[in-house]
């Protein structure tokens, strides 16, 4: 895996090379289908990935945000999200990052969380402690919170909940000690570092989850769906991430009911 996680940081750097210099520029902005911002600097980054993976992993597939899939059957798969948080860049906000995953045979096996205006990445690959390296300090491990009414809960909207999903999450928000909104990868990575404890989103797809398990699970977290089952390519778009696998339960009972 380590050459995997090699081009995983190329990759990265190349993306990072794309978005610093237009983060807080005049970017001119369009409304996707999802009426999601995207700017060239999505679509210019996730180019810049394509192009190396295609020429150092041909036989590799690849599941981007903004220029879909491409060989999605290949015993490997990439999935990219150039710019996860693409609201919070566009207002200048740190708290997006370029994630690259990597599936084998339709299961997460290398994630990397990069903030290119911080310098902050997280990289986890399945077997592994998760690393970590970035000026603003730090230390990867999720800490001890078997309580939810003692747990940090983060999410980055209340609109993201289609309708009749949103009373399981106000159920847990109500139980937990305090909630925070925004944030996108960042939260998960903040996760990692041992100072959010759960986090729920919905209407995910792979790019925006994928890259995020590995890193969880080796910082010691759990990633599911709102039912508690592990994520999967057919997932329908429910996330749950917790640090200590002991709030996974109560979660999910709260998510259900």
């Amino acid at each position: 895996m380590d050459g995997m996680v090699a081009a995983a940081e190329a990759a990265a750097d190349l993306a990072g090379a794309v978005i610093r210099p237009l983060f807080r520029s005049p970017l001119l902005v369009e409304a996707k289908g999802d009426a999601s911002p995207v700017t060239e600097a999505d679509r210019a980054a996730e180019r810049a990935i394509r192009d190396y993976l295609s020429h150092h992993h041909p036989d590799h597939g690849v599941i981007g945000e903004e220029y879909g899939p491409d060989r999605p059957d290949a015993e490997w798969v990439w999935v990219l999200d150039p710019i996860d948080g693409t609201r919070a860049f566009i207002t200048g906000r740190p708290l997006f990052g370029t994630l690259v995953g990597l599936f084998h045979r339709g299961r997460p096996v290398l994630g990397l969380i990069d903030q290119p205006a911080t310098g902050e990445r997280w990289i986890g690959v399945q077997g592994r402690r998760t690393t970590f390296r970035g000026p603003l300090g730090g230390e990867v491990g999720c800490r001890p919170c078997p309580e939810i009414g003692a747990a940090e809960l983060s999410c980055t909207s209340p609109d993201i909940f289609p309708p009749g999903k949103d009373a399981g999450f106000q159920a847990l928000r109500r139980a937990a000690r305090r909630t925070t909104w925004g944030g996108d990868c960042y939260a998960y990575g903040l996760m990692a570092l041992g100072l959010v404890d759960i986090v729920v989103e919905d209407t995910m797809k792979p790019w925006d989850w994928g890259a995020l398990v590995p890193v969880l699970e080796g910082a010691g977290g759990r990633v599911t769906d709102h039912a508690g089952r592990p994520l999967t390519l057919d997932s329908s778009g429910d996330v749950l991430a917790v640090g200590d696998p002991a709030l996974l339960p109560a979660c999910v009972a709260l998510l259900s009911a």
